[in-house]
């Protein structure tokens, strides 16, 4: 994955989340979760890292904004 910016995390309330997961159906349950509560910007794919376990998925979180209808 490429490296978090300091735009990520610019200000208080943003928030960058990686999820570690068996699989996708799981990674994206969890981002269905955080979107549920919270404004994110999804991850539409997940990545594997060679010789680990798993996926992982990166969503980017504005705890100010409300989440899409």
């Amino acid at each position: 994955m490429k490296p978090i910016n300091d735009a990520h995390v610019a200000r208080p309330g943003l928030a960058v989340v990686e999820i570690a997961a068996a699989d996708d159906a799981t990674a994206f349950a969890v981002q269905r979760l955080l979107a549920a509560h919270c404004a994110i910007a999804p991850a539409d794919r997940t990545t594997r890292e060679p010789g680990e376990p798993g996926v992982r998925l990166r969503c980017f979180v504005d705890l100010h904004q409300e989440p899409d209808a």
